[in-house]
């Protein structure tokens, strides 16, 4: 072994040794740099909090609410009610200093700097976003000294690995209420995830209230679905959070519901009804039909205003191509045929180009970057949408290779019940990925997706926590952190943690 090679390894051991003993609490995700000062910080009830920086509302909201949590886990009545700014008269136990307000947008410095002393704690960020993370490292070393709470003397310097850490919920096979929505947020930023991947059609239903399109909601949702004045909370509710909100409505497939409300969107017969069970199912929407793409550009437009968010997730996925039953009803639709006939489309995944190429003409109108899952993927696509890879890695070093930018689920699909070493060990780039440094860029990260075919609002939970915790460690830390050991003790105490947010996954274990 080379030197320099001994005393990257003996640093990382070093770094991961400092967990893996008693001097600090657990911490996930394991942070870039941790030094140990020996000097640690006393907790009582003078404990206050001060924030600097420009445009700061939404570090006051985080500010606030981790003084609460701090009050919750210890037990304490502190003198400071609520945190309004900085006081230059008044000196502070913990300063907040921000340079400035953070925009939810993909590769924005989410970065901080906290320094614990005797004295005081500073937590120091380019953005409200890193301060935010700051903040959420500094609850989670909270620990107890000789009959004190304390926090111990540290210096850390953290910053994510990837700038795409989501978690997907499926909200149209089984419901999800808005409440369980947002206890799911407040978990994603404990352990510091900054994208909400909503799914939000399916054969089983359409999410969402249409003002445009009101038989989505009539007809298509069997009357469990979100108002557009939920939509704006929960955006607002992930944003004072620091989270992204990406809504997914899948076309050409899983159509059921669409097709369902508005008949002629179909490339075949009109339902009898929303699906009742699960699986690839056959209604598919009618590329040859333009009043089809008239209806996407009205219901995408309407959609792009309650999600602000630059990414627009069109699904794309389980339309089979050629010999897959699935594509049935273009194979059977003549109008389909003589479509592909006059326009030299050869082929059900050159139709499907071509629909999706329409698709991205119109998202391009409404301000919005394209993301589909793999199938998506096809030569004749330009290079500026999201491939989301469910399938394998393969796709998504083949589209890097092509230039384009992808996401991983494949390894992430916590609804299957795997053990959490199976995601914790599944890297978005691996050491041995044969990618150049300029294509290894274009792999944004990973999500964490819930399918909710087989839970409920009171069991979805328990797949969620605490095993996304290790996925946004995966996507947090340096890729070198991958003691499983370790990860499963520290996993057990920031599980414990996270129920402070109302999540159920061991209050409701034996439902």
């Amino acid at each position: 072994m080379s030197l320099i090679k001994a005393i990257i390894v003996n640093t990382i051991f070093v770094t991961l040794a400092v967990f893996a003993g008693t001097t600090l609490p657990d911490l996930m995700p394991v942070p870039q740099t941790v030094k140990i000062s020996g000097e640690n910080f006393s907790l009582d009830s003078s404990f206050t909090v001060s924030v600097q920086g420009a445009d700061a509302d939404r570090i006051l909201g985080a500010s606030n609410r981790f003084l609460r949590r701090l009050s919750g886990r210890t037990g304490l009545f502190f003198s400071q009610d609520y945190i309004t700014g900085a006081d230059a008269e008044t000196e502070t136990a913990l300063n907040v200093v921000f340079n400035r307000k953070g925009v939810l947008k993909v590769n924005e410095d989410e970065s901080y700097r906290l320094e614990i002393k005797p004295a005081g704690i500073v937590i120091t960020a380019e953005t409200d976003l890193g301060a935010m993370h700051g903040l959420e490292t500094l609850l989670q070393l909270l620990t107890v000294k000789d009959g004190h709470y304390i926090f111990q003397g540290v210096i850390i310097e953290d910053r994510p690995r990837f700038t795409w850490r989501g978690l997907m919920i499926d909200a149209s096979r089984h419901f999800m209420p808005v409440n369980v929505i947002k206890r799911n947020l407040d978990g994603m930023a404990a352990v510091k995830l900054n994208v909400f991947h909503w799914h939000l059609s399916d054969d089983q239903g359409i999410r969402v209230e249409s003002l445009l399109y009101p038989e989505l909601q009539n007809k298509g949702s069997d009357g469990s679905y979100y108002t557009q004045c939920q939509i704006r909370d929960v955006v607002r509710y992930a944003a004072e959070r620091g989270i992204r909100v990406v809504p997914e409505f899948d076309v050409p497939g899983h159509a059921t519901a669409f097709i369902k409300a508005y008949p002629f969107l179909g490339a075949g017969p009109e339902p009898e009804s929303i699906e009742r069970k699960w699986g690839i199912m056959y209604p598919a929407l009618n590329p040859a039909n333009e009043k089809t793409y008239i209806f996407l550009d009205r219901f995408f437009g309407e959609m792009a205003g309650l999600f602000p968010d630059d990414y627009f997730h069109i699904g794309g996925d389980e339309l089979e191509h050629e010999g897959g039953h699935e594509a049935r009803e273009w194979n059977e639709n003549e109008q389909i045929r003589q479509f592909m006939k006059e326009n030299n489309i050869e082929s059900n995944a050159a139709l499907q180009a071509y629909f999706n190429s329409r698709l991205l003409e119109i998202l391009t109108r409404h301000q919005k970057t394209m993301i589909g899952w793999d199938e998506i993927f096809h030569e004749s696509m330009p290079t500026n949408i999201v491939i989301h890879s469910w399938r394998g890695k393969e796709a998504m070093v083949r589209a890097a290779r092509l230039g384009f930018q992808s996401i991983l689920s494949n390894g992430y699909y916590i609804d299957l019940i795997r053990p959490a070493k199976h995601h914790y060990l599944n890297d978005p780039l691996p050491a041995d990925i044969d990618l150049s440094d300029e294509q290894k860029k274009l792999i944004l990260g990973g999500e964490a997706t819930m399918w909710s075919e087989y839970v409920s609002s009171e069991t979805v939970d328990s797949r969620i926590w605490p095993r996304t915790a290790a996925i946004a460690e995966r996507l947090w830390s340096d890729g070198k952190v991958k003691d499983v050991d370790d990860m499963y003790r520290r996993l057990r105490m920031i599980g414990f943690q996270l129920e402070e947010h109302g999540l159920t996954h061991i209050k409701n274990y034996e439902m």
